[in-house]
């Protein structure tokens, strides 16, 4: 048994570096997370201390239930550093991932189903459009531009909600086209929005305000980043395009089809 105590020796010394690459990896992720939670937590100061000044220097009225503000904060600021985190390492990747594939697989077909399948994917089931067209529902219902019954007023919002779903989707195809092609996003942009005043002009007063809204709830905190990231991974992988140049300006099509298409639907409404 002469060579049991050197393999035990080797094993130990395997096991000590062993140990010690998982103890830096713990320590270096440990300190990743604390720096990303000091990072978070800067961020939300400046409202923690807005709403503070107000409360305590203007208002003058003593804060209800603190504690429980106290417990709502610190939840905010983990869940925001987690949903930063999960960002960097999930979405931002996934989307410029997917960007790569599509390109070398070459085909258009599928590129720009794509795009329109996840503009509307995330778009159709975003809380904040469906809260948006509950609401509009019931204040249409009771101006009269509706009938106020129950059926009527979910057929309204879920109209609504598809008709704000699809034109995300329209709108990254468009993006996508125009990365393809190299066009200059300035044109594109201010042509829609001579559309949207367009329309405005003739579109019924009850869905102006309506549509408007509607371009801001459609850029959630799932679509940004893949449609961001998945614009900056095309314009990298495609000969000629420049990914600051190019890369960017899907999210200002997302935010402005929505108020065309709106637009369109009341004037479809009112018709």
């Amino acid at each position: 048994m002469p060579n049991e105590p050197r393999h035990l020796a080797a094993a130990s010394r395997a096991y000590d570096r062993s140990f010690g690459d998982l103890s830096d990896r713990m320590m270096g992720a440990l300190r990743g997370a604390f720096g990303l939670l000091s990072s978070t937590l800067r961020d939300l100061l400046p409202i923690l201390l807005i709403v503070a000044f107000f409360q305590i220097f203007v208002l003058r009225q003593p804060v209800d239930n603190l504690a429980d503000l106290v417990i709502g904060f610190i939840f905010v600021l983990l869940g925001l550093t987690i949903f930063v985190q999960g960002l960097e390492n999930a979405l931002f990747p996934l989307g410029e991932a997917l960007a790569n594939s599509f390109a070398n697989k070459g085909s258009l077909v599928w590129l720009l189903l794509f795009a329109f399948g996840l503009g509307f994917g995330t778009t159709v089931a975003e809380p904040a459009l469906i809260a948006v067209a509950g609401e509009a529902a019931e204040v249409m219902a009771a101006g009269g531009f509706i009938e106020s019954g129950q059926g009527s007023q979910s057929y309204y919002a879920q109209a609504m909600r598809f008709t704000v779903a699809v034109s995300v989707g329209v709108s990254l195809v468009i993006g996508v086209v125009r990365i393809l092609k190299g066009w200059p996003i300035q044109w594109l942009i201010i042509s829609g929005y001579v559309l949207v005043m367009l329309l405005t002009a003739v579109a019924p007063e009850e869905i102006v305000g309506v549509a408007y809204d509607s371009g801001g709830v459609t850029t959630s905190t799932i679509t940004v980043p893949l449609v961001t990231a998945l614009g900056v991974g095309l314009a990298s992988v495609i000969k000629g395009r420049n990914p600051m140049i190019d890369g960017f300006g899907l999210i200002a099509f997302a935010s402005l089809m929505p108020i065309v298409f709106v637009l369109m639907f009341g004037l479809v409404l009112a018709a």
